[in-house]
């Protein structure tokens, strides 16, 4: 971009000189023209003189938002005067701070012409010019408060457009327009590139760094500086305001910040040009949204959806095929990429020139401009780019520690000492080869990620080369050793050469586990080649840490790695060694199979050799982990001690510390005119606190007259007396005397305490803190709970209304409200008595303090409605107290908003407190007073709820909503609005509005007006929804800083008294007057802006049972503890609620999260890494907290759980992962990877850990089965004279170290939370509440959970189909039906469990050791976790009547369609894999089915195919083995491998010869039979079949094994797994896409195939179905068995008298005497239960003893003497 001087640019306010405009392109003045000189300018050719282009100035026009403000400042003076405002009518807006008597720049008027001339010139949206002119003024006013108006101006151009930190200027120099601002001319066609070079000090000298010649980047950058400092206010707040213009109606283009950049430079362009402002006509309203947005949104929109019928619908796309936002902002990062955009003629919107390029947006061709420029290919070969180092640090180190403790594996041979030796130094050293491999895998992976049209390939290819040249420099010498050495150990060449290459190994393993790969051979983060500026500037411009903060990274890195090398190589692999020795050279003696010999099972040593190496390495990847959490959670600790937030700091003053630290903290002392005792004000703030709690109903009166500062009269003088709380903590604690004990008073008020005991910034006075507004995203989360919600069961498997469970939570809370409200009752009747009797009959109402049981004379029966539900009288008022009762202890939004309205009040208080003169100003009148307050409040807060579904809201929601904004007019409602298509077959033209409570409203209707009503290009939601509807509601936030917030948050007063030391956190109160403009040497300038400010959380929903406090621990641990640590040493992200946004910074980078759908589901730490690589610091918060609502039931917690895991998987494919493993620093990367991804790969990991260890241990067993194993004595010594005996004492010692590893590895978890409880609450809480923990078996629900986590994030990786669940915000005391917790878990980790539980039975047989004990719990955990926590599961009625529904629930669905059905679920696992035809039928089965995109066959071919089978072989191989020995009588065995594919494919063979039956019959008579029952009778005797076929051939397999139950169990293993591979083989291979309706199924069994609306597909869907069916059988057989199984398994608690109500105490934490009541059924549900109790009941008794005759009966045969031929030939 040239720098020019342009007359005809924008002009001069009047009394203004001539000015500067840095953007002009109409200017003849370049930079690099050598006839120019800098500092004289030079009018443009085109303007004629300096008059005004506008004309006449404007009068004030008729979009004026407010009067002139009516406050007087002194020019700095942080005080204001008063002034009374008119009563009546909505409130104007008013900028104080922003009047002519503070000397402003400009004026409002001449602002608001600014605004309405670019609006002409551009076509804006009034309405958005409007909203945008409000949202300047507010900024303005906000900073000019607390500094002068001009400086305000000043750094509000610096932090949007020129500053050393403002985007747009870092933009301008990446896409190195300064270097040539029209690429492509005839005068400089191409792209220059020009690198910067280091100046010499005697260079410098001759080039100065104005000077016009110099052409380095900083010379260009100091050029800039030194324009932006010679512009003219008048022109820098023009150019603001066209960005917010632009910015205000750019809808999804908001996302891509830099595409945004480009559209002001042209826009900018183009207003300077003599064509804008000659132009005679005003452009329409709406051009830049139809020419400019709407082309940008269609190209969006369209890549990820399609029109179907009239209807958009979801591609079948993966990312990797989606053009997404960010791909799109990277266009605009290169030149080379500008240079893409092409007009549809052809011309390149570059060859234009810059002013008439604005013009022609209409006519780009978008679709040929934008590439993907980062893959997002679903691969695991993802985290081999992103993790290398983690890699090479952990696989090369454990080949050292390996290698070298191996000797016996590759010395043998018979070689001399020194040439073992040499040897061993050269194969150790080749853990440098495995790292230089690794490193090279991930470089050819990253190829794939990396489009290789794009120009930062190059470095990969000179990486990869270099790599090679390593690899082969430390694979030579081996070869050399190995095979090429003749010395026969004579010469030491050899030992010198291993020696040499064991220090490279180590230098290159060092070398490549510390330095970034985007920094190796060609650094692309610090260098100094303008190639890279970009990446530089917007991936890697990482916050520098503070000296002590870095020292800590390090240190706290160096003790994790320091404690983990020492410990694991001791542990682990010195500890290795003696197994390694006993089995590397052990061959098995006397095995022969038929058709193997003994090629196979002479090494089974190897075989369990190798998975034990497998095993070693996996729990040496743990112990890093382990170490992690042991040592943050250490450094975190003592960093809360640092810090004062522990209650070990002094907390027996830390109560009589409070009214000083009040003062001194919460109170602007210092910019205050004290002329009021401190105790005074402290008393104001206290007295409110209290007060507030007070109606909250936390407290009682009693309570409370102990905490309120009281006036009393001291010899005729008034004295105010300190409450007597504060003295009696001298004492010692709080004893129950001041709040209840345990009470949520209690802790607010203890935490409060502590707080202030923090070092926090010193608050500014009210009238000059910043603006901030709170903004909620809100789709359907319940506003206001209705009274039927809380009085009525929510279904008939809840036993227990909403309010008597509230009751029963917070009782004490309940009296209180009780009281209030039978006084306030009392009160009404007094009154109404009153006025019936007249003012003769007048008595004094009852004081709202008594005590209602002194005043009341009515019988305690009539205050039964009171205490049950709330009131007595059904008057609105009184019903609407226990609604809102209610919906203040759920997760409402009517929580969330009042707790966050705390802020005004909280700013009322402040201001009032502070300026004691107010209330002498104001005298007696109360009213004006508080008009004063609320305008200050409104002027300082703002909250803006996006209720995306407003327009759609039911009566109810409607009706709540207005509540809302009756209750609160200052709150904001932002909302889509949707219009019919102005043309037929158009689309719905969308509005973004916005609505206050001062809106006009229209009863008709129950709708207001709107304040603001801005088209949108299209439907904005286009991603999975929150993360759009904050981004077409951000445009209303008004002010400095926002702070994002969940519909089920809370807030509390004494919080909200912190905000303006909060706000302080981001380092702006007290900014330089230095201009910023000037040298950008300086340290403010060049210390990183503090972009996000984390909170901690309270979760409130701790208490409600063991699951909402394991939901609440894990907050306490990562949103605290780990946080605290993170914030401190670089490594914290934003994690959405409730953290505090610099909005400004934030939205000129992309806004407040990221929305493309399905990658960026966890949308919130997407924007978190985009403001840590673009430079923005992370805080976190400790004084500060908000109230937050957790998943309370199995279910829906799980659920979160899998949204986290999926979220996980998808950034993990992202490219801010890319950007953030490839290019942060070793310390700073490893604090990112284990604070994010390392921890759910190591969830992976422990349950890898587990799938392994049960493959080693069942390889031992058989092992330990089949041979002789030597006795060794106690010591451990082998017993000499032992001969033909397997020494397997070592390996069994191994495994136990290997299980006590992973036992610790899960008992560390329980770490962090024991220390944050015991550092906060103390050792009794600490104790008391891990205790509970683990009584209510909370270790099984973390072992599911991690399952479920595991689960989630590898069927992400592996299939995709991350998308937003809606995660439960009710109380869990519905019971589920066992079919419905079956289908949810069964995929995730039932069936992973019953077949490690089988697995762990024959280890358990063939190896009985204590510690298999561990893994029992475990296992059965993954099985019957879902049912251990279902509510009420043990209640022996309903566990008969859920027999009942899984019986129907696997038969449903085969004659007609069924929602819940096995059929369903089972069709529905399997389209992953298959995916659905795009065609449909229109049948209404189809809308059962979900959009599901089908898998790529590599990911296919990889999971579904060769791992299955590869599981197959390996159980095969144990279980031949087993069967490769000779009887006693020398005989040898039949071939172990025929057998097991006999009864394997068996059952296969036999359900294709029934289906093939059934088929004719049904085909046959299906259309002959009218009875709808045929298609149920045929489906059932093929299932009943499966089930036969199945058990029978299992039985068969025993008999073969003549009864022996241990091979028969092993047999069982194998079986399994090559039927599951089977399965699965035939569904990747042999099926096509699924129908989304289910047709064909009941085709199938009715054989009616006609009329289903297949037409020609009806031969070929025959066949499909019979391979379908032939699958489905085999399935269904094995779902039925292992559905009877768990049933089995929970039959034992269920027979136990009072079983369940123990089982619901564990759940519940409540008392037995406080327990939920017994369902209330009536006479009729009652006699239908019985009956069903009896028929199902009787139907499981048989099942059951058939199932015990199945097993009992085979080892009494076994007892038996009985002969078989057949065993010794199959």
């Amino acid at each position: 971009m040239s720098y020019g001087y342009a007359g005809s640019g924008s002009p001069p306010p009047p009394g203004l000189t001539f000015h500067v405009n840095p953007f002009s392109s109409a200017s003849p003045v370049q930079y690099y023209d050598n006839d120019s000189e800098m500092g004289h300018p030079r009018r443009d050719a085109d303007a004629d003189s300096l008059q005004d282009p506008y004309g006449p100035r404007y009068t004030p026009s008729a979009e004026s938002l407010a009067e002139p403000a009516r406050l007087g400042y002194s020019s700095d003076a942080s005080t204001p005067t008063f002034t009374d405002y008119p009563s009546s009518g909505q409130p104007r807006d008013f900028y104080p701070a922003w009047v002519p008597e503070r000397e402003i720049p400009i004026s409002k008027e001449e602002i608001e012409d600014i605004f309405l001339d670019l609006t002409q010139k551009f076509g804006f949206q009034k309405d958005s010019m409007r909203n945008q002119f409000d949202f300047l003024m507010n900024l303005l006013d906000s900073r000019a408060s607390r500094m002068s108006p001009n400086q305000a101006l000043l750094t509000l151009h610096a932090d949007y457009i020129g500053g050393y930190h403002a985007n747009y200027r870092k933009w301008y120099f990446a896409a190195q327009l300064d270097l040539d601002d029209a690429v492509g001319t005839a005068n400089n066609p191409g792209v220059t590139r020009l690198k910067s070079v280091k100046r010499s000090g005697r260079n410098k000298a001759a080039n100065p760094p104005a000077s016009s010649s110099d052409k380095t980047l900083e010379g260009a950058i100091n050029r800039w500086r030194q324009v932006m400092a010679n512009m003219s206010q008048y022109d820098r707040l023009r150019q603001i305001a066209l960005y917010l213009l632009l910015w205000g109606e750019a809808a999804q283009v908001r996302y891509a910040p830099e595409c945004l950049c480009f559209l002001f430079k042209c826009a900018d362009d183009y207003y300077r040009s003599p064509e804008c402002q000659n132009r005679p006509d005003s452009a329409p309203e709406g051009l830049y949204l139809r020419s400019v947005v709407k082309p940008l949104y269609r190209f969006i929109r369209d890549q990820g959806y399609e029109l179907s019928d009239g209807k958009f619908i979801r591609r079948e796309k993966d990312h990797q095929d989606i053009i997404g936002y960010d791909d799109i902002n990277q266009l605009f990062w290169y030149p080379e990429g500008i240079a893409r955009i092409t007009l549809f003629d052809k011309t390149r919107l570059v060859d234009v020139a810059p002013a008439h390029r604005w013009l022609l947006f209409d006519q780009i061709d978008w679709d040929k401009a934008f590439f993907k420029t980062y893959v997002e290919k679903r691969t695991f070969a993802q985290l081999l780019v992103h993790f290398n180092r983690i890699w090479v640090i952990h696989v090369s180190v454990f080949w050292f520690y390996t290698a070298w403790n191996s000797r016996a594996i590759y010395s043998r041979g018979g070689r001399d000492k020194d040439e073992a030796t040499a040897m061993r130094w050269s194969i150790t050293g080749l853990g440098g080869a495995i790292a230089t491999i690794i490193m090279i895998a991930a470089t050819l992976a990253e190829f794939q990620f990396i489009p290789t049209t794009w120009n930062n390939t190059s470095h990969l290819a000179r990486r990869l080369l270099f790599l090679f040249i390593i690899l082969a420099l430390l694979i030579a010498p081996t070869f050399y050793i190995v095979f090429y050495d003749s010395s026969n150990g004579k010469s030491n060449v050899p030992l010198i050469l291993g020696i040499v290459q064991f220090g490279l190994g180590v230098f290159f393993t060092i070398l490549f586990g510390i330095v970034p790969s985007g920094r190796m051979f060609g650094d692309r983060v610090a260098g100094k080649s303008r190639k890279y500026l970009a990446s530089q500037t917007f991936t890697a411009s990482y916050p520098a840490l503070s000296p002590m903060a870095r020292l800590g990274s390090i240190g706290l890195w160096t003790l994790v790695f320091g404690c983990k090398l020492v410990e694991s190589y001791f542990f682990l692999t010195l500890s290795f060694e003696p197994s390694i020795s006993a089995m590397s050279g052990m061959v098995i003696q006397g095995c022969e199979d038929r058709l193997f010999r003994n090629a196979l099972c002479k090494h089974q040593a190897s075989f369990t050799l190798t998975i034990m190496f497998v095993m070693d390495l996996v729990l040496f990847f743990l112990d890093t982990f382990l170490w992690y959490v042991i040592w943050n959670t250490v450094f975190s600790i003592v960093r809360s001690f640092r810090l004062g937030m522990s209650m070990w700091t002094s907390w027996s003053v830390i109560f009589t510390r409070m009214p000083r630290r009040m003062y001194s903290k919460l109170l602007a002392t210092q910019q205050m005119d004290v002329r009021y005792k401190p105790k005074l004000l402290v008393s104001q703030l206290w007295n409110a606190i209290i007060i507030s709690m007070y109606r909250e109903h936390l407290l009682s009166i009693d309570h409370v007259q102990k905490l309120l500062y009281h006036q009393t009269d001291e010899n005729g003088h008034r004295t105010l007396s300190a409450p007597p709380f504060f003295v009696a903590q001298h004492d010692g604690g709080l004893n129950g005397q001041f709040f209840p004990k345990g009470s949520e008073a209690e802790r607010r008020i203890s935490f409060f305490a502590n707080s202030l005991a923090v070092n926090i910034p010193a608050p500014l006075p009210v009238d000059a803190m910043p603006t901030f507004t709170v903004l909620t995203p809100h789709y359907s989360e319940k506003i206001l709970l209705s009274l039927r919600e809380i009085i009525k069961e929510e279904d008939k498997s809840t036993r227990v209304t909403l309010l008597e469970y509230l009751q029963q939570l917070h009782h004490l809370e309940w009296e209180n409200f009780v009281k209030d409200t039978k006084i306030l009752s009392e009160e009404a009747a007094a009154l109404l008595a009153t006025n019936v009797a007249g003012p003769s009959a007048s008595t004094s109402p009852t004081p709202p303090f008594s005590d209602e049981k002194a005043s009341s004379t009515s019988k305690p029966e009539d205050n039964i409605p009171f205490y049950t539900i709330g009131f007595k009288s059904a008057a609105p008022e009184y019903v609407l107290r226990t609604r809102i009762w209610a919906s203040l202890r759920a997760q409402t939004l009517y929580r969330t908003v009042s707790g966050f309205m705390n802020y005004a009040k909280a700013i009322k208080l402040l201001y009032r407190t502070e300026n004691p003169e107010l209330i002498t100003y104001y005298g007696g009148n109360a009213e004006s007073l508080e008009r004063e307050l609320e305008r200050m409040a409104r002027r300082k807060f703002k909250f803006v709820v996006s209720m995306q579904r407003f327009s759609k809201f039911n009566k109810e929601e409607l009706e709540n909503a207005e509540f809302l904004l009756r209750a609160y007019p200052d709150l904001q409602i932002a909302y889509l609005d949707e219009e019919p298509p102005r043309k037929a077959g158009g689309e719905p033209r969308l509005f973004s509005c916005v609505i206050d409570g001062y809106q006009e409203y229209f009863p008709d209707s129950s709708r207001r007006k709107p304040k603001y009503r801005i088209e949108l290009p299209g439907n904005p939601i286009l991603g999975d929804g929150k993360s759009d509807n904050q981004n077409h509601a951000i445009i209303f936030y008004r002010g400095e800083y926002l702070q994002l917030i969940d519909a089920n948050q809370d807030n509390y007063l004494e919080e909200c008294l912190k905000i303006r030391n909060v706000l302080g956190e981001f380092e702006e109160y007290h900014g330089t007057p230095q201009n910023p403009y000037a040298d950008w040497k300086g340290a403010e300038f060049q210390k990183s802006p503090v972009a996000i400010l984390g909170a901690r959380e309270y979760i409130f929903s701790e208490n409600i049972g063991v699951l909402g406090d394991v939901a609440a621990g894990k907050e306490a641990t990562f949103g605290t503890l780990a946080a605290r640590s993170l914030a401190w040493i670089g490594g914290k992200l934003h994690y959405g609620h409730p953290d505090f946004l610099n909005a400004t910074f934030m939205n000129t980078r992309g806004g407040v999260s990221k929305a493309q759908k399905g990658l960026h589901l966890n949308e919130d730490i997407f924007a978190g890494m985009n403001a840590f690589g673009r430079g923005g610091r992370i805080k976190h918060s400790e004084y500060f907290q908000c109230g937050k609502g957790r998943d309370l039931g199995f279910g829906t917690i799980l659920n979160f759980q899998t949204k986290i895991g999926t979220g996980m998987g998808e950034q993990m494919l992202s490219r801010e992962y890319y950007y953030l493993g490839s290019q942060l620093p070793i310390d700073r990367f490893l604090t990112f990877y284990y604070g994010h991804p390392g921890f759910h790969i190591n969830n992976i990991l422990v349950v890898l850990s587990v799938q392994v260890i049960m493959m080693a241990l069942l390889f031992l067993g058989t092992l330990n089965d089949e041979l002789t194993l030597c006795r060794v004595s106690r010591h451990g010594d082998l017993i000499p004279g032992q001969n033909g005996c397997y020494n397997l004492y070592p390996i069994f010692e191994w495994i136990k170290r290997c299980i006590i590893s992973i036992f610790l590895v899960f008992l560390i978890a329980f770490l962090p939370l024991f220390l944050q409880e015991l550092t906060e609450r103390g050792g009794w809480h600490a104790f008391f509440r891990l205790g509970k923990h683990f009584l209510s078996l909370s270790p099984i629900f973390e072992i599911f959970s991690t399952q479920i986590q595991s689960h989630s994030i590898l069927s992400n990786l592996n299939f995709g189909g991350a998308r937003y669940i809606a995660t439960g915000r009710g109380f869990a005391t519905t019971r589920i039906s066992f079919s419905i917790l079956y289908s949810r878990f069964a995929g995730p980790s039932i069936y992973l469990g019953m077949r490690t539980l089988l697995m762990l039975l024959y280890i358990t047989m063939a190896i009985w050791i204590p510690h298999l004990i561990y893994f029992w719990g475990s296992v059965f955990a993954l099985c019957i976790a879902p049912f251990l926590f279902n509510p009420h599961q043990f209640a022996f009625t309903d566990f008969i009547i859920d027999y009942r529904e899984y019986l129907r629930w696997m038969s449903r669905g085969n004659s007609r369609s069924h929602a819940n059905s096995w059929i369903g679920y089972c069709r529905l696992s399997r389209t992953q894999i298959t995916g659905y035809k795009r065609k449909k039928l229109g049948h209404p089965s189809e809308k059962m089915a979900s959009d599901t995109p089908r898998a790529r066959w590599r990911t296919v071919l990889v999971s579904e195919i060769l791992m299955p089978i590869a599981m197959a072989v390996i159980f095969t191989i144990a279980y031949m083995f087993v069967g490769s020995f000779r009887d006693k009588t020398g005989k040898a065995p039949p071939s172990p491998l025929i057998r097991i594919l006999i009864v394997s494919v068996g059952p296969l063979v036999w359900n294709a010869a029934v289906l093939i039956i059934l088929f004719l019959i049904s085909v046959s008579l299906g259309p002959l039979i009218t009875n709808v029952k045929f298609g149920a009778i045929i489906a059932a005797i093929a299932h009943v079949a499966a089930v036969l076929g199945l058990v029978g051939f299992f039985e068969f397999l025993w008999f073969l094994e003549r009864w022996n139950t241990k091979r028969a169990t092993l047999g069982l293993v194998a079986i399994i797994a090559i039927q599951r591979a089977l399965n699965k083989t035939m569904i990747a291979t042999l099926l096509t896409r699924e129908f989304k309706h289910d047709e064909t199924n009941r085709a199938w069994w009715t054989g009616k195939w006609n009329g289903r609306g297949l037409g020609s597909f009806v031969g070929t869907q025959m066949v499909r179905e019979y391979i379908v069916k032939l699958i489905e059988l085999s399935l269904w057989s094995g779902d039925f068995l292992l559905g009877h199984l768990l049933l089995f398994l929970l039959t034992p608690p269920t027979l136990i008298p009072g079983f369940n109500t123990l089982h619901s105490t564990m759940l519940f934490w409540l008392r037995p005497s406080k327990q939920i009541r017994p369902p209330l059924y009536s006479i009729k549900q009652k006699k239908q239960r019985r009956l069903i109790v009896i028929k199902y009941g009787l139907i499981y008794l048989i099942a059951l003893a058939v199932f015990a005759a199945l097993i009992i009966t085979p080892p009494i045969l076994r007892t038996l003497d009985m002969k078989c031929s057949l065993c010794d030939t199959i």
